[in-house]
């Protein structure tokens, strides 16, 4: 049964696709539910939408029309739109990726009884590992991801992705030493298992 932080988080998701939707915004869904969606564990992050960077502007318009307060951080990758608690990212310009080749990437996954172009699981994680940093080292949702989701990740893609960066090169020594992939997965000919993603209508 989802909990009601994560049931408000749905509903807020449902909101903001019809919105854009109506609009005409092209997006993908990226983020934790981007993984959840592929049967990752339940998590309480902001939802997390990619739209190409000449929508952003518009994106952000439909969802303040919509009744949401929306932000522009100073970042500059990213603005903001809040549903009542609930946090929506709009992530225009992610982070050590090409948005055309990431947007290009997408899948059509069932999420919530709706059809979303959803971000690839290697994006979603690059985009994690590539913005970890010596003031943001987290890796608790990374973790979670490749534990649940392993057979569906392209282990070397991911790695050719994210090579490079100190603490992007720290994830996959830790996944090594716990098992969950092996070194010749992350350099060598990795085999990639490609299951039907998880169809869920309902939650709760």
């Amino acid at each position: 049964m989802a909990s009601k932080e994560f049931e408000a988080i749905q509903a807020t998701l449902k909101r903001t696709v019809a919105a854009l939707r109506e609009a005409g915004v092209d997006f993908l869904l990226g983020g934790s539910l981007a993984s959840w969606a592929r049967g990752a564990p339940e998590s309480h992050p902001a939802p997390a939408l990619i739209p190409p960077p000449q929508e952003a502007e518009r994106a952000l318009a439909v969802l303040a029309d919509a009744g949401m307060r929306t932000e522009r951080p100073v970042e500059g990758w990213l603005y903001k739109a809040w549903d009542g608690e609930v946090l929506v990212d709009l992530i225009f310009s992610p982070s050590g990726l090409n948005i055309d080749e990431v947007i290009a990437r997408g899948q059509d996954l069932p999420v919530l009884g709706m059809t979303l172009r959803t971000m690839a699981l290697e994006d979603v994680l690059a985009t994690k590992l590539l913005a970890l940093s010596e003031h943001r080292i987290e890796y608790t949702g990374p973790l979670q991801t490749a534990r649940a989701l392993r057979e569906q990740i392209d282990w070397r893609r991911l790695r050719e992705q994210t090579g490079g960066p100190a603490y992007a090169d720290a994830f996959f020594v830790l996944l090594d030493g716990l098992g969950v992939a092996s070194e010749q997965s992350f350099g060598g000919a990795a085999v990639r298992v490609v299951d039907p993603p998880r169809n869920i209508q309902q939650t709760g």
